[in-house]
């Protein structure tokens, strides 16, 4: 009920109004002061929800990559040298501590105990242990990236466990990172979307994870925040050329007839989906000047090619597509979200993970350089990480040189370089088992709020109205930023 419905509020006095609300008043005077000595945000894109950032940002850009089934924490990035000592015992009930297992091995007479097979070294001034027998690449930028080793999770599958890592949130519906970021940000090239997202061929297809559509959606949000899909051969996009017989001159006058017919349904009807046809239509066509150019990898010099390595010219490989991803950003695309399958490891570690690590190491390691060279490492947040980490007991059978691993939610590690964050850094600990975290937690949650942060927006204040309740990525529980990764 308000002031025009309520008998009671239209008899007020002025008197009364000023006596009732004059603390209210006061504090919005405050806020006004205190906003005046807060630091001006940064400049957003056309179209931002955001006419500023709400503090400067310190990236304007992101690459997400997305290593589709879990990678084994222990196998990469969380050294285990204890775990020798442990070999094939039943993992301590202290340990487990009557956690969740997934019905593939819930079964299972024992939980062997499996130290990871690979060789780890310190790198970097910050002294990382890392596997460098399949990561020698990665290796040696240990001081541009921040390490998160107790990032954790209450999902233990892989559907709730990707959409929560991508949403905020196990239940699907909801709006994606990439797609808050193009909300909140807007766009910097008219010519191109504002979030597009690829998903990279593995070189091994072993066990590949179904990638759905819904997780680079727009939810509530208004949907030409959601991403548009690249394919990995043939067109980009598809119907992106026009087809035999059609002119430009031909394609040009139908957009404009099916504008003016597209015009009159939206004043009818009202309907804000109206409109975002008719937006994309638009940039569409005005993408099939800009995406031949944009995958044409020809025009890179043979240098920067060698870089990437040897499958840079096969489309759809990762290389080809982190290459892609450095074009797109390089040209203004705020986010670019890249999906590699095949690292959910319940069986043949030793066969699968050399493979899944050639496929990204010296890719990963490629665009960080590139991105230097091309002065937008700064601007640009990496992020590599899964949906969840690894076992280090095995699933299924147990020898000193092969081993399997299932979902593991209470602890897994992720990286970031660039964007703000701060290289070299080590943040979380988790116990000898990697199968508890022991110091400096991070839940999907505090990572997204510390994302939103380097691109200069609090978490708080960044919401969408929906359903009546103010919507945010983080929700409504505790969500911290992590200072300490943040440079």
């Amino acid at each position: 009920m308000n002031v025009f419905t309520n008998p009671l509020a239209l008899n007020l006095t002025r008197r009364h109004f000023f006596r009732a609300s004059g603390f209210s008043l006061g504090a919005t005077a405050l806020a006004n002061l205190q906003a005046a000595d807060a630091p001006k945000g940064s400049k957003t894109g056309t179209d931002a929800a955001l006419p500023e950032t709400h503090f400067p940002a310190k990236c304007k850009n992101i690459i997400y990559l997305h290593m589709v089934g879990g990678p084994a924490q222990m196998d990469l990035y969380d050294y285990k040298p204890e775990m020798e000592k442990h070999y094939g015992e039943d993992l301590p009930e202290s340990i487990r501590k009557g956690q969740r297992l997934t019905t593939m091995t819930s079964g299972q007479a024992k939980f062997p105990v499996a130290p990871s097979k690979y060789r780890f070294k310190q790198k970097g001034q910050c002294g990382m242990w890392m596997n460098d027998e399949l990561l020698p690449y990665t290796a040696k930028m240990a001081d541009d990236m921040v390490f998160i080793r107790s990032m954790n999770t209450e999902a233990i599958n892989h559907e709730p466990a990707i959409t929560y890592m991508q949403t905020g949130n196990q239940v699907t519906g909801r709006p994606c990172l990439g797609a808050w970021t193009s909300y909140g940000l807007g766009s910097l090239n008219q010519n191109l979307p504002t979030f597009v997202v690829m998903v990279a061929k593995p070189s091994n297809q072993e066990q590949v994870q179904a990638i759905s559509a819904r997780l680079w959606q727009s939810g509530y949000l208004p949907g030409e925040h959601a991403a548009v899909s690249f394919r990995a051969a043939g067109d980009p996009i598809l119907f992106i050329n026009n087809p035999p017989g059609v002119s430009p001159d031909v394609r040009r006058t139908t957009l404009d007839g099916l504008g003016k017919l597209n015009g009159i349904t939206a004043e009818e009807l009202g309907d804000p989906e109206t409109k975002t046809r008719m937006a994309q239509y638009e940039m569409a066509y005005r993408m099939q000047a800009s995406v031949p150019e944009l995958a044409d990898i020809s025009t890179e010099s043979a240098k920067v090619l060698d870089t990437y390595g040897p499958d840079v010219k096969k489309p759809g490989s990762f290389a080809n597509t982190v290459l892609t991803a450095r074009r797109l950003v390089e040209r203004g695309v705020r986010f670019v979200q890249v999906y590699h399958n095949n690292w959910d490891h319940h069986s043949n570690v030793a066969g699968r993970m050399p493979d899944q690590c050639r496929d990204v190491d010296q890719p990963c390691w490629a665009l960080i350089q590139d991105l230097k060279r091309k002065g937008l490492f700064d601007s640009t947040l990496v992020i590599w990480g899964g949906e969840f980490g690894r076992t280090i007991y095995s699933q299924g059978g147990l020898s000193k040189t092969n081993y399997g691993r299932d979902h593991h939610p209470r602890c897994f590690t992720m990286w970031m370089a660039g964007g703000g964050s701060k290289g070299g850094t080590i943040y979380g600990e988790t116990d000898d088992y990697s199968y508890n975290i022991v110091k400096d937690p991070v839940h999907i949650r505090d990572f997204h709020a510390t994302v939103l942060h380097l691109m200069g927006i609090d978490h708080e204040r960044f919401a969408y109205r929906y359903l009546g309740l103010d919507q945010k990525l983080t929700g409504v529980e505790k969500a911290t930023v992590i200072k300490e990764m943040i440079g």
